[in-house]
């Protein structure tokens, strides 16, 4: 049977602006809450996935590659989608003399024989280098720490998430593969990177309604972006206005707002190929929950 419901919801998100972004009409009650209220959690993806694990919060942004290990908790809300369409987690190094993406074979070679920083082995972006690449050796290094690992000689390569994928090039890195790039040549759709869940155990009514709110916050969002973009930069980690509203723009799109058919084909597929290769559990039937 279902679970009452609460009227306080824990909403788990990252302190990254396109997360802040999402969220701000929310935070700030700019829409109609419908009697909800929700306690903001702010962590990393990687607490947050496994805090997921866990079953802690009632609402959560998670890593699509987590979800093959929480969909017996949690459904996917149709809205709320990380994508990159075509672009996405970058492997970086300070290697003059790395092969890059225009030698495939050379570059997984290279690769395989040296250590990797990722940032967190429950991401989205260690699943698509393990599709990328097969096996590799890798230490985990929280991704704001990523760059340091490379530029102390800690590790050959990091593979880069959030605004590190603008920024490397300024900090003297070179791209060696974007694996959104990659993933949109092989499948022909985005790489899903995150979306939000929400507990199964609410009653079908709570559900439509709590995936209502966060349409609509994601909607006003959009329709005020100037200043949903100046409540995000508190999150923007060295990022101006002007880059922060360009990491938004990859990251909050018509992807974000529903996920579509080529949305939720894309997500199957992800895990459908982690699947196949041992990498994750077989997922079956996915959930997702509309307004």
């Amino acid at each position: 049977m279902p679970t009452a419901a609460p009227r306080v919801f824990t909403l788990g998100h990252s302190p990254d602006p396109d997360d802040a972004f999402m969220f701000y009409a929310m935070a700030e009650h700019k829409i109609d809450l419908r009697g909800y209220e929700f306690a903001h959690r702010l962590e990393d993806i990687q607490t947050l996935n496994e805090r997921a694990m866990r079953g802690e919060l009632d609402i959560s942004a998670v890593s699509i590659h987590a979800y093959a290990y929480v969909r017996d908790r949690y459904a996917l809300l149709s809205c709320g989608a990380s994508m990159g369409d075509g672009y996405g987690p970058m492997l970086v190094t300070l290697d003059p003399a790395a092969p890059t993406a225009d030698s495939p074979n050379e570059l997984r070679d290279w690769l395989r024989g040296r250590l990797i920083a990722v940032p967190g082995i429950m991401t989205s972006a260690f699943l698509a280098l393990q599709l990328y690449l097969g096996e590799f050796e890798h230490v985990v290094v929280p991704f704001d720490e990523i760059f340091a690992a490379v530029k102390r000689g800690r590790t050959a390569a990091g593979l880069i998430i959030h605004e590190g994928q603008l920024t490397y090039a300024s900090a003297g890195f070179r791209k060696l593969v974007d694996l959104g790039e990659w993933w949109k040549t092989t499948t022909d759709l985005p790489l899903p990177l995150g979306g939000n869940v929400l507990r199964k155990d609410f009653p079908p009514e709570v559900r439509r309604d709590l995936a209502a709110i966060i349409r609509e916050s994601i909607d006003y969002g959009l329709a005020h972006r100037d200043a949903a973009v100046r409540h995000s930069l508190p999150y923007a980690r060295e990022m101006d206005a002007v880059l922060a509203g360009r990491f938004i723009g990859m990251y909050v799109n018509d992807y974000t707002r529903d996920y579509g058919e080529t949305g939720r084909r894309a997500i199957r597929e992800f895990l459908r190929a982690g699947s196949e290769r041992g990498l994750v559990p077989a997922t079956g039937e996915i959930e997702f929950v509309s307004s």
